[in-house]
């Protein structure tokens, strides 16, 4: 039986510790014992929000610096989260630990969930959902920057209560955070959404802004090999909630040779395959879909690294010509297709 173990914070200024709660690898379920807050929070400008909390999922081979700037970015922030989750999957060693107790040590917002052991980016965020006091949930990638703007507008889209998942266009850079590389722009309308889902991811999973009571409904985060977000977004259209992409990039992705490694690992063919039973399963697609799906995307996978590279460059980013990237980082301009893998 797993064992659980909450300082509760502080209940002064912002300046204490951390909360810590301990989820045992063989109950991925186990939930804190902290109730939902349904007060709000304030923007600059006066709006009222529902509170915000963000899951930030660390595994022991981010790079310590880049988490810093992650959780950074969480702290300039526009509009504050109520809460923030580091979902720690798996002992972090030294140099991460000693990020997180860093910013614990100032935050009180900050509470560390320890998994005893690494199972993934799918059970990492869905011991997060379910440990969210909020109904809303911002996703953070440890190695992702969030601009400052990130939650003020996705808390404003989620205001009406009308969508279930809410993501954004996002500038992807390559070493430093002013060389932006690309663009990339998902589908905005649900219409448009719903008919993409059928080939592809329809959100930008780092950008994710989330209903988290309709998420849980449909079954939460599973573990589908490096496809755990596209799985949960075709749940949610099989369930019929509207789903939701703003224009204006919000997010810098760190794009790296390992992303094209990745993508065309040698356990993609099985993912892919995986998925698009899914989307059957699901009712959303027949099997001549299923098996279409199928030979688009692994042939794209199946491409020579550098081959790869290229095509992704060419079919899914817009660069700025003359400019080193795409210039400001929140200008906004242009759009993109995105893969969706």
């Amino acid at each position: 039986m797993g064992r659980e173990r909450v300082r509760a914070p502080s209940s002064g200024p912002r300046t204490m510790g951390t909360s810590t709660l301990v989820v045992s690898a063989d109950n991925p379920r186990q939930r804190g014992t902290t109730n939902r807050r349904m007060d709000s929070t304030v923007s600059p400008v006066g709006e009222s929000f529902e509170p915000i909390t963000v899951v930030i999922p660390v595994y022991s081979g981010v790079e310590p610096g880049h988490l810093r700037r992650a959780l950074g970015s969480m702290q300039e922030q526009n509009l504050p989260a109520d809460e923030i989750l580091i979902v720690e999957d798996g002992p972090l060693g030294a140099g991460l630990d000693a990020v997180v107790a860093e910013l614990g040590g100032v935050d009180s917002r900050v509470r560390r969930i320890s998994l005893a052991q690494n199972r993934g980016v799918a059970y990492a965020m869905q011991a997060g959902i379910e440990a969210a006091r909020n109904r809303w949930v911002a996703r953070m990638d440890a190695d992702d920057v969030s601009l400052p703007n990130r939650l003020e507008m996705q808390a404003q889209a989620a205001s009406g209560g009308h969508y279930a998942a809410i993501g954004a266009a996002m500038l992807e850079f390559e070493g430093d955070e002013e060389n932006i590389v690309g663009l990339r722009v998902m589908p905005l309308t649900e219409e448009r959404i719903r008919r993409y889902v059928l080939t592809n991811s329809p959100i930008n999973n780092p950008t994710l802004f989330l209903d988290r009571d309709a998420a849980l409904a449909v079954g939460g985060v599973r573990h589908v090999p490096n496809m755990e977000d596209y799985d949960l977004f075709a749940r949610l259209a099989a369930g019929g909630y509207p789903m939701l992409n703003l224009a204006e990039p919000l997010l810098l992705f760190r794009a790296d040779p390992a992303m094209f490694k990745r993508r065309s690992a040698r356990g993609m063919f099985a993912a892919e395959v995986q998925m698009q039973r899914n989307l059957r399963s699901y009712g959303l697609i027949r099997t001549p879909r299923m098996y279409a799906n199928l030979l688009v995307r692994s042939a794209f996978r199946a491409l020579p690294q550098r081959a790869l590279r290229f095509a992704y460059a060419l079919l899914f980013r817009v660069r700025s010509p003359g400019s080193k990237g795409l210039g400001s980082k929140a200008s906004g301009k242009g759009t993109a297709k995105s893969d969706g893998l």
